[in-house]
């Protein structure tokens, strides 16, 4: 196909209504609040429109259950939600069977409770088994985690070296693991590049090594199909606010494969993890299953909009959602070699779709600034160092159109502060 860069403007508007006309999903995008503004949102992989239904949801949840059931919404349903919301989670996205999957705390909580968990259970089985494996690009919350475990337990941690463009490879991790390892903390698409990590084959890599692993999914979820039974995942963290659409600060999930959960003991303990949680007994005793898992009350109010996403991702299939984040990064990794390469900016994620999820980073000195322009200007990106502008591009929300007149506006906001 012709560059981008010999194509006037109008073949590339022709082309981005022809990928509209086409997209299988393209009447999707109406669902969602604010979709039919002229406003480019390139930030979905940081926080996620939100459905209009969700809408809708907040407001019969505040004047009818909250409102009207008041504590009675406890017994009736809300003590259930968090694995009811869970379940339909694994089941359209995660690749998980009932009764692995959990809405819970936020990301970091969760995270700590599984590494930790994960880390003891290692060092129980065996007492060599003291350093937990993370890679130097993983997102700050992750390693710094994977720090204080270390140190709160007597361990150490292993560093991965990585290209800052890419991402954990089969090679790198097979160097890393071997019978001093107890845990291996990985991102399945990493938040500066995008990378897609081969997690099946970096599972397999960790448990040939008798680790275990701990998969962190929150830039993949509900954007990237997960496997997680298939791929014989341990446990896995991710949050609800990015892909998902749960809202500001919306709760994450915990998955735990089920021949694990009996063998983990989690270290927050708290009274809703508490085998008979109303029973006030003296001595904690964990619940079995995944409610050993949770701690403190579930945040109900923040685990409500998430359902409109996941009953939409249930109704059109991860696959297809999938699909068009490939179409939409595909264009618009094409339409920046054309417009924004000329001007220095360099495409700083994976070119295969096949290594990429659902974000692309370009890369140039002035993105930190042209990021601030951009935003005045109703375009939203987000930045990241080193001199990376993320293209966050949310499948079910985004259109090609938008896609277009993001990168134009990019393309503009170069050349004024280049």
């Amino acid at each position: 196909m012709t560059s981008a860069d010999a194509m006037p403007a109008v073949a590339l508007d022709g082309e981005a209504s022809a990928l509209d006309a086409a997209d299988p999903l393209r009447e999707r995008r109406d669902l969602f609040v604010g979709a039919e503004t002229p406003l480019v949102y390139f930030d979905g992989n940081s926080l996620g429109r939100p459905l209009k239904a969700s809408v809708l949801r907040l407001e019969r949840f505040a004047r009818d259950e909250w409102g009207g059931r008041l504590i009675r919404g406890w017994d009736e349903s809300w003590m259930q939600l968090p694995f009811d919301i869970g379940d339909a989670l694994g089941r359209a996205a995660l690749g998980a069977a009932p009764g692995q999957t959990v809405i819970g705390d936020s990301t970091t909580v969760l995270l700590y409770k599984l590494v930790r968990a994960a880390f003891d259970a290692a060092v129980a089985a065996d007492p060599a088994r003291v350093e937990i494996v993370v890679d130097r690009d993983n997102f700050p919350t992750d390693r710094y985690l994977v720090e204080g475990i270390a140190a709160e337990r007597g361990g150490r941690v292993r560093w991965v070296d990585v290209d800052l463009a890419g991402g954990v490879t089969a090679e790198a991790l097979q160097g890393a693991v071997g019978p001093s390892t107890a845990v291996v903390l990985l991102s399945h698409v990493a938040y500066r590049s995008g990378y897609l990590a081969d997690a099946a084959s970096l599972t397999r890599i960790a448990h040939d090594a008798g680790a275990l692993i701990v998969w962190d999914l929150c830039h993949s979820a509900g954007s990237v199909p997960v496997q997680a039974d298939a791929w014989d995942f341990d446990l896995a963290v991710g949050c609800t606010y990015k892909y998902l659409n749960g809202g500001p600060g919306s709760p994450a999930f915990a998955y735990v494969a089920s021949r694990l959960q009996d063998r983990l003991a989690q270290p927050i303990q708290g009274w809703m993890g508490a085998a008979d949680v109303f029973a006030m007994s003296p001595e904690y005793r964990p619940a079995e299953g995944m409610r050993r898992f949770l701690s403190g009350t579930p945040p109900i109010v923040g685990m409500l909009a998430m359902q409109d996403t996941i009953a939409l991702l249930d109704e059109v299939g991860i696959d297809a959602v999938r699909a068009k984040s490939v179409a939409l990064t595909e264009f618009a990794v094409r339409v920046a070699d054309g417009l924004l390469a000329p001007l220095g900016a360099v495409v700083a994620s994976p070119r295969d779709p096949g290594e990429r999820g659902g974000h692309v980073t370009l890369s140039h000195p002035a993105m930190r600034a042209v990021t601030a322009r951009l935003w005045t200007q109703d375009v939203i990106p987000d930045y990241r160092d080193p001199g990376g502008l993320r293209i966050g591009l949310s499948p079910l929300s985004t259109s090609f159109a938008e896609t277009l007149a993001g990168l134009r506006a990019v393309e503009a906001a170069v050349r004024a502060e280049a």
